[in-house]
């Protein structure tokens, strides 16, 4: 260390108070707790003496002592400073990434049980999306983690024998994959599983492990899950959560959507109307089922209606408040949408003289169905249902990429309804667009895939 002579002093004091100001700006942006700061004690200072060399002079021994004293003080202010904006800094939104979710969930639990029906769409989410409302955020997280859970739950590995089917038992499903907080609030009450004559590439799994594999049709799509006595607190009613699996890896199913518009009437869905009507692979994958299968015996239409029956019935007889709270990422999302539909309209949220709330919240969901499908979701049937969306995936914009909700009315109406175009398509509910170019914490690129990654839309929601 070279000799602190007294005609540096001033120089190096400017330096000192520019790095301490630019330190505690570096804690306030990136740290969670501060540093420790060592107390300038006999010892310390005696020490600080020993480290000068030999050739020191008196005046520059008293000059390192004197700067040594002002980097003590000027750090032991910059702690309190970082100390006192810390204890606000949990309250902003100022949050890391990383960290945002558990402390706002944390911080608002209370508030959700008052406003749950706000956060449930009852007023389609008015003034709830610019600036997004912190409980709404969290609750669509906690649902796309919901969703998410399907696809690391499924079993893809081609050489098991159960590939196809979910990795974990239905009543460890939320332990084994490792979700603690899932495990403690809700309960899975069924798995759900599917067969379909309609291809969908990379969604239905099939083992080549021959005829010892578990099931010969079927695939497993997703599961039906109760709310805790506690999270129900927690909540303000009782929730049954149910989640759809979407395709599994690339985005080759988008050319198989490219199909005719099929009235729901036609497929044992009891709606009054034959013009409602939605895409025809959707719905067959929602209905078809397989008499010689233990799993797909009863369609997933019927798995899911049977048990959301019973479920409303046993907790509205208890006289609590239920919610059905249905979501999905990609084609799960369709089936979301499909499902949430199917339960208004046949009733099975209607139980003891009440009725359950049915909401959607959509991941990088497809349309579904027609404007007249449109209308009886929203305005018939009350169902409630927000999508999220990337502004850059094409998912979300098929099908009906010429016919669809953004045409003019008159248009549609003569393509539906003169014309009979059976490709005429429109959104449901109310969307909540996203952009992954303008985050600072996602690099951009130019894979497809990336743009309608669920945990890309998740990452954009807590970001």
């Amino acid at each position: 260390m070279a000799p602190i002579s007294c005609r540096e002093l001033s120089t190096r004091l400017s330096s000192l108070f520019h790095g301490v100001a630019t330190t505690a700006h570096a804690q306030l942006s990136f740290r969670r707790t501060p540093g420790p700061f060592r107390q300038l004690t006999a010892a310390n200072g005696d020490a600080l003496l020993w480290r000068l060399p030999s050739a020191a002079t008196r005046d520059d021994v008293a000059v390192a002592s004197l700067v040594g004293h002002l980097e003590h003080d000027a750090a032991r202010r910059g702690h309190n400073v970082v100390a006192k904006d810390e204890e606000e800094f949990e309250d902003e939104d100022d949050v890391p990434p990383g960290q945002r979710h558990g402390a706002r969930r944390h911080h608002h639990q209370d508030e959700l049980a008052a406003r749950w029906r706000e956060i449930h769409g009852r007023d389609d989410w008015a003034g709830l999306l610019d600036p997004m409302d912190p409980v709404l955020r969290s609750e669509l997280i906690r649902y796309g983690e919901f969703a998410q859970a399907c696809y690391d739950a499924f079993d893809y590995d081609l050489a098991s024998r159960y590939c196809g089917s979910c990795k974990f038992p239905r009543r460890a499903f939320f332990d084994g994959l490792g979700m603690p907080a899932a495990a403690r609030g809700y309960a899975v009450s069924r798995f759900l599983y599917a067969t379909s004559n309609f291809r969908f590439p990379n969604f239905f799994s099939q083992s080549r492990a021959g005829a010892k594999i578990w099931s010969q049709r079927a695939n497993w799509i997703g599961y039906v899950a109760v709310s805790t006595d506690e999270e129900s607190a927690r909540l303000g009613r009782r929730d049954i959560a149910i989640a759809w699996r979407g395709t599994v890896t690339r985005l080759e199913w988008v050319s198989d959507l490219m199909d005719f518009l099929r009235p729901v009437a036609d497929e044992g869905i009891p709606c009054p109307d034959p013009e409602v009507k939605v895409e025809s692979g959707f719905v067959d994958l929602y209905t078809d089922k397989d008499p010689t299968c233990r799993f797909c015996k009863y369609s997933a239409r019927e798995q899911v209606l049977v048990e959301v029956r019973r479920l409303v019935a046993h907790y509205t007889a208890l006289g609590e408040d239920v919610s059905i709270t249905v979501t999905g990422h990609s084609l799960g999302s369709a089936l979301a949408m499909i499902s949430a539909y199917d339960i208004a309209e046949s009733g099975a949220n209607l139980s003891n003289d009440k009725r359950a709330a049915v909401c959607v919240y959509s991941f990088a969901g497809p349309r579904v169905g027609n404007a007249r499908f449109k209308e009886r979701f929203e305005a018939e049937l009350g169902v409630k249902a927000l999508r999220v969306v990337n502004v850059h995936d094409g998912v979300a914009r098929i099908p009906g990429i010429l016919l669809n909700e953004g045409a003019p009315a008159m248009v549609r109406r003569v393509a539906e309804g003169l014309l009979r175009v059976p490709w005429c398509y429109a959104h449901v509910g109310v969307e909540l667009a996203l952009d992954h170019k303008r985050s600072p914490f996602l690099k951009d690129t130019l894979d497809p895939g990336c743009f309608h990654n669920l945990e890309a839309h998740l990452h954009l929601l807590d970001g």
